[in-house]
C-alpha cells in the first residue's frame, strides 16, 4: 500500500506542499534542494481558489493573510492608450463565499510552506545538486558530490531543466515563443487597488497587483520579438529596455514602469506536457512535468494541486498508485496550459476590427452579464482537488 519514506528534488512551492502534504500523513521526507538557503526574491503570484484549496487544507491560509497576503478584489483589463479607461472587469468578489483569490509574494508563499514542513519534521539538505536519477524496484538519486540517496519514492519537483524529468522522457523540444516577461516590484505610490490590472498594448501586456498588505506592486511585462532570449526568471536587465518597450504605455502602468529600478528579464519558451509522469518510483510534478507560460497565473497553482494529488495517491496506494495520479492530472493541466497559451493573443492585439470586437464583447459581457462571466472560469477556480481524493 503507502511507503514510508520519499525523496523530493527541489524546495520550490510544488516540492515543499507535497513535503508537507506527505509528512503529515506519516512519510519520512528529505527534500534535497541544490541551493544553499531557501531563498525567493523579487517576484509575486495570484493563489486562485483552486490553489487556496490545497494550501487551506494543510491549514495555512491564515498564515498567508499574517504575511500580507492580499485579497484581490477583481481583475480588472484596460486598454493602454486610455488611461483609467476599462475594457472588462471580472468581479473576483462574486465568487462562492468558500472561495477566495489572494496576491501574495512568492517568498511569503515559500516562507510559509517551510515552516510548515520543518514542524512536520520534514529533512533538508542545501547545496545538493541532483545530477541523475534512475528509477526501478529502488530509485535512487546521483549527486554532484559522487554520493547516492534512496527512498521508496522519488519526487521530481526540480523545475524546466528538471533530472528527474530527463530520466522519463530525455530531452524535450522546447521552443522560444518569440515573448519575453519582466519581472519587478515597486513601492505602492499610486494607489494601485486590491485588483489585477492587464494593460494591454498591441504586442505587449503589463500585469500589476499589490502584494504585502498593499505596500508594493508586483509587475509582469510582456512583449513580443523577433530576437531571442533565455529562459529562466532571474536575468537582470537594464530597467531602460523595459521602458523603452512600453513606451507607448500612459497613465499608472507608465508611472509603475518608470519606477522599477532592477527588474529580471525571462524569455518564455514552450515545453510540451511530459509523455511520462511517473515510472519505476519516480514521479513528477509542476514545471517538471508541464512547464506553464505565465497568460493564466496557473503555474504555482497546478503545482499546488499536483502535490496534493499526488501525496494522497502515494498515502493510499503507494508506488503502485502514480499511474492512477498521472492519469488524473494530464488532462487537468492540459487544459489550463492550452487556456494559458490562448490569452497571449487576446492581450496583444492591434488597433483594428479585431480588437475591437473583442474589446467590445468583453465590455458587454462584464456590464451586462458579469456572474456569467466569471462563472466561465468554474471549470478553473472552483476545482478543488482536496474534495476529490480521499483525505
Amino acid at each position: 500500500m503507502g511507503v514510508s519514506n520519499a525523496i523530493v528534488i527541489g524546495a520550490g512551492i510544488g516540492g515543499l506542499a507535497v513535503a508537507v502534504s506527505l509528512a503529515r500523513r506519516g512519510v519520512a521526507v528529505t527534500v534535497l534542494e541544490q541551493a544553499a538557503d531557501i531563498t525567493e526574491v523579487g517576484a509575486g503570484l495570484q493563489v486562485s481558489p483552486n490553489g487556496l484549496a490545497v494550501l487551506r487544507a494543510l491549514g495555512l491560509e491564515k498564515r498567508l493573510i499574517g504575511r500580507g497576503a492580499v485579497r484581490g478584489r477583481a481583475v480588472v483589463m484596460q486598454a493602454h492608450d486610455a488611461a483609467g479607461h476599462d475594457v472588462a472587469r471580472l468581479d473576483l468578489m462574486r465568487l462562492p463565499p468558500e472561495q477566495a483569490y489572494y496576491f501574495m509574494h512568492r517568498a511569503d508563499l515559500v516562507d510559509v510552506l517551510l515552516q510548515a514542513a520543518r514542524e512536520q519534521n520534514v529533512s533538508f539538505e542545501l547545496g545538493c545538486k541532483v545530477t541523475s536519477v534512475t528509477s526501478g524496484e529502488t530509485p535512487q538519486v546521483q549527486l554532484e558530490s559522487g554520493e547516492t540517496r534512496r527512498a521508496e519514492v522519488i519526487i521530481g519537483a526540480d523545475g524546466i531543466h528538471s533530472a528527474a524529468r530527463m530520466t522519463l522522457n530525455g530531452a524535450d523540444n522546447a521552443f522560444f515563443t518569440g515573448q519575453v516577461a519582466w519581472r519587478a516590484t515597486v513601492p505602492n505610490t499610486f494607489g494601485h487597488k486590491d485588483v489585477a490590472m492587464v494593460s494591454m498594448g498591441p504586442a505587449r501586456h503589463l500585469v500589476s497587483y499589490p502584494l504585502r498588505g498593499g505596500e508594493m506592486v508586483n509587475l509582469v511585462a510582456v512583449e513580443e520579438r523577433e530576437g531571442w532570449a533565455e529562459e529562466g526568471w532571474n536575468h537582470v536587465d537594464d530597467p531602460a529596455n523595459l521602458r523603452v518597450a512600453f513606451a507607448a504605455f500612459d497613465g499608472m502602468a507608465a508611472q509603475m514602469i518608470h519606477a522599477v529600478e532592477a527588474p529580471t528579464l525571462w524569455g518564455l519558451h514552450r515545453h510540451p506536457v511530459a509523455q511520462v509522469w511517473q515510472r519505476g518510483g519516480v514521479a513528477l510534478l509542476g514545471d517538471a512535468a508541464h512547464p506553464t507560460l505565465p497568460f493564466l497565473a496557473q503555474g504555482a497553482n497546478m503545482a499546488l494541486e499536483d502535490a496534493w494529488v499526488l501525496a494522497e495517491h502515494i498515502v493510499q496506494g503507494g508506488v503502485d498508485a502514480l499511474p492512477a495520479y498521472e492519469a488524473l492530472r494530464k488532462p487537468r493541466v492540459t487544459r489550463v496550459i492550452k487556456a494559458a497559451n490562448g490569452n497571449a493573443w487576446r492581450y496583444h492585439l492591434k488597433p483594428g476590427p479585431v480588437r475591437f470586437a473583442a474589446h467590445t464583447a468583453l465590455r458587454l459581457g462584464s456590464k451586462i452579464a458579469p456572474a456569467r462571466m466569471l462563472g466561465a472560469f468554474d471549470w478553473l477556480y472552483g476545482h478543488d482537488v482536496t474534495a476529490r481524493t480521499p483525505r
